[in-house]
């Protein structure tokens, strides 16, 4: 108690940083050089800071652990931390540009790991510029799921080119992506959905879920729940727009 009173930044009855403290920019120029530091390749990417209960584990059975979902952009950490209970074995990431939102999601988890012994161990966030530097965090075929919950739609048609989904961008998470990984989008901007939808529709090796199997996937339901802006949609009765589609095999 005595130390959240010396940090106003911590809720007294939670133990949960407060957002006010942490507000930022709804979004930033995914376009502009940002200083932080990017690992040359995902071996230099040392994970076991991230998780280091896992890691300990893993070391121990010798068998190491990795990274397999992915939230690009993922905010203030809703569904980050409503995943982490889903699939508590399963190690996943926050990838955020923003740097006091990344924070924000740094103390947010470690309040909640102290807060629930035993729980959240296999969460984390860096920040990064994940339109950049995929490539350097992941290899080949290494993530099961990616997620892109309410992106920056950018209206503007020449700055249509920051757009976290595009064709080009599709090939890198191709290449993270295994075959049958599933990568999830949804957003409030009509236009922006059919967009997404449409790179996705051309791109030779995405096709979209069934509806038998979006509604076998348990995260598909935390797509318009779990983060705060969709939160704040439902609240406002807007309507959202998602596009879900697995990972295939490059037909030869």
């Amino acid at each position: 108690m005595l130390e959240n009173e010396a940090k106003p930044t911590i809720s007294k009855s939670t133990g949960l940083p407060r957002k006010r403290f942490y507000r930022a920019r709804a979004h930033s120029n995914p376009l502009s050089d940002s200083h932080f530091p990017v690992p040359i390749s995902p071996s230099h990417v040392d994970f076991s800071l991230h998780y280091p209960q896992f890691f300990s584990l893993s070391c121990e059975v010798g068998c190491i652990k990795k990274v397999q979902f992915a939230d690009i952009g993922c905010g203030f950490g809703g569904l980050l931390v409503s995943l982490s209970t889903l699939f508590p074995e399963t190690l996943m990431i926050g990838m955020e540009l923003r740097d006091k939102v990344a924070e924000y999601v740094k103390e947010r988890i470690l309040a909640l790991r102290t807060t629930n012994p035993g729980q959240y161990q296999n969460v984390s966030v860096v920040r990064t510029n994940s339109m950049k530097y995929i490539p350097n965090y992941f290899e080949k075929g290494q993530l099961t799921k990616m997620f892109f919950l309410f992106p920056d739609p950018h209206f503007k048609e020449k700055n249509h080119r920051r757009r976290v989904i595009s064709p080009h961008l599709l090939d890198e998470y191709a290449y993270v992506l295994e075959v049958g990984g599933i990568i999830y989008t949804i957003t409030d901007v009509e236009e922006l959905g059919e967009w997404m939808k449409t790179c996705l529709d051309n791109h030779p090796m995405f096709e979209a879920l069934t509806e038998e199997g979006l509604q076998a996937d348990p995260a598909v339901k935390l797509l318009c729940t779990a983060t705060e802006e969709g939160k704040k949609v439902a609240r406002n009765g807007g309507q959202t727009f998602q596009a879900v589609y697995r990972r295939i095999a490059l037909s030869l």
